[in-house]
């Protein structure tokens, strides 16, 4: 497979109650490319994983998201659970965060209800996204455009609806992540 993500760093956004797999699986493809990750938090420490309604394995933060600037990654994974976003669009910097990573261009991974933080930081209106079935009616009161399909990719945001998703959606990650900085290929065009 080579190292398409080799020199590329990978924030990790997540919180308390995050969807485990959701993390894991997603972390895992994109350091077997090459990439760096950092798990960014709202708090120090570690942080509870879930396998659905049952706690899963902790795990370390790298640092607050208060203290990170989006200039140290080269793209952004947001899992789901469905207390992590909730927690995370709750977070006004973890909100600024993810609206000034988007605002960039930069690549972004997100996964069934990590679009709550999204449409929490205002940008998904004219976008084509996918999410948890529960969550696609925000999405479109937020002004995206939704589907129902395993993985969608807009603008190098990459979106797919759940676990089963994750083999689709982490070589999608890949490949956008590998891509880089849209806003800046577009400008350069």
């Amino acid at each position: 497979m080579g190292s398409p993500l080799r020199n590329k760093t990978i924030a990790i956004l997540a919180t308390d109650g995050f969807e485990q797999v959701e993390l894991t699986e997603p972390k895992r493809a994109v350091e077997q490319a090459g990439a760096t990750t950092r798990i960014l938090s709202i708090k120090d420490g570690q942080i509870q994983g879930m396998h659905h309604d049952k706690k899963g394995d902790t795990f370390a933060v790298d640092a607050q998201v208060a203290d990170a600037s989006i200039d140290d990654y080269d793209a952004l994974l947001l899992p789901g659970g469905v207390a992590n976003p909730d927690a995370l669009r709750l977070d006004k910097a973890a909100v600024d965060f993810v609206r000034d990573f988007t605002n960039s261009g930069k690549p972004i991974g997100v996964i069934c209800h990590g679009p709550w933080v999204m449409v929490e930081a205002d940008v998904v209106r004219g976008r084509k996204m996918t999410a948890w079935p529960s969550v696609r009616t925000d999405l479109r009161n937020a002004g995206a455009e939704v589907v129902d399909e395993e993985v969608v990719t807009d603008r190098g945001i990459v979106s797919s609806r759940k676990p089963d998703d994750l083999p689709a959606f982490c070589r999608k990650i890949v490949e956008e992540f590998a891509e880089g900085n849209h806003a800046a290929r577009r400008s350069a065009a």
